[in-house]
């Protein structure tokens, strides 16, 4: 049984940072395709970064691209999404998820088998 499990969310002004955890218990996720995606009420789920575990490639939307960094501890089997100059459009429900790495994509959610509970991220102007 997989479980992902997240931690790091909170509130921040506009311009602030935050760091998202995410720990994979129950299977090696060397093979794996590890992501963020976020949500909120009303909205599409929409991927902000994935990474290939096996060889460390990542992708990002525009939306994020200079600002939001995934990167992977192997001792931990661990994932972190560092978010900087953080906008009130960044706040939503912020998901990790796991998907095999022929589904490893940040335009598509539809592929990803395994989702954590969610953490909310807040962002005030």
């Amino acid at each position: 049984q997989v479980q992902l499990v997240e931690s790091g969310g909170g509130s921040v002004q506009a311009g602030g940072s935050l760091r998202l955890s995410c720990a994979v218990i129950g299977y090696p996720y060397s093979t794996y395709c590890m992501a963020w995606f976020r949500q909120t009420p009303g909205k599409e789920r929409e991927g902000v970064a994935a990474i290939l575990i096996f060889n460390g490639t990542t992708l990002y939307p525009d939306s994020v691209k200079g600002r939001f960094t995934i990167s992977q501890d192997d001792a931990k089997n661990t994932v972190y999404l560092q978010m900087n100059s953080l906008k009130p459009d960044d706040t939503a429900i912020y998901y990790c998820a796991a998907a095999i790495p022929r589904f490893c994509s940040v335009t598509r959610h539809q592929g990803f088998g395994y989702w954590g509970q969610g953490t909310q991220v807040s962002v005030s102007s």
